[in-house]
């Protein structure tokens, strides 16, 4: 099967049960004007891949692989997490668990706030980095899965702010914008996230190769 192939049949599994990250990558779709008919894997009753990488292309490889397999098609899978330097680069691939249960928000945002309280006496920024991996397989056997990355500067706030987005969203602070992460329309936050870079080169790969 060639990319050409599928994309005229216009079909792909999105190998994500998150509510959230489904609700992205829909307006992100749309957005991107992809000729591509997007369906979550829940919908055919897929089950989340055991993610036991140790990395995020690891995990997102593991996920498109896995959809792909059950769904006899074409799958991309998203791996993304928050990274903290001063953490040793955590929650990185586990920020969905990093507090135990996994997409536990409140859970989660609580725990990277009770981690980073004793460095808040220097009155220096915490640093953060949003990161996201797609990964794109034309089939559960695909011997060279498609990668795509996107990172997301920001600082750590020390309490949420925001109602929008999910998980670390309230905590992400971007001093250029004066707003949080939670504080942007998903318009906004999709124009410069690291899931929308990540995106925007995916539809350039897929524009380059469909055009050839």
């Amino acid at each position: 099967m060639t990319q050409s192939t599928w994309l005229d049949a216009g079909e792909l599994i999105l190998a994500s049960n998150n509510k959230g990250k489904i609700a992205e990558f829909e307006t992100l779709f749309q957005d991107l004007n992809l000729p591509i008919k997007v369906t979550p894997q829940g919908q055919l009753n897929i089950p989340d891949a055991i993610e036991d990488g140790l990395s995020f292309i690891e995990n997102a490889i593991l996920k498109a692989r896995h959809a792909s397999k059950i769904a006899g098609k074409p799958a991309i899978a998203d791996d993304s997490g928050l990274c903290v330097p001063l953490l040793g680069g955590a929650p990185g691939i586990y920020s969905a668990r990093y507090a135990g249960d996994h997409g536990n928000d409140t859970a989660n945002n609580q725990k990277l706030i009770s981690e980073l309280h004793t460095y808040r006496d220097t009155h220096q920024p915490i640093q953060g980095m949003f990161v996201c991996v797609l990964a794109f397989v034309e089939h559960a056997d695909d011997p060279l899965p498609q990668i795509f990355q996107g990172t997301w500067q920001g600082e750590i706030l020390p309490e949420i702010r925001g109602e929008n987005g999910f998980g670390y969203d309230p905590l992400f602070w971007l001093p250029e914008l004066n707003k949080t992460s939670a504080e942007l329309t998903k318009s906004d936050k999709n124009k410069i996230s690291h899931r929308g870079q990540a995106m925007q080169k995916f539809r350039e790969s897929l524009i380059a190769t469909h055009t050839k």
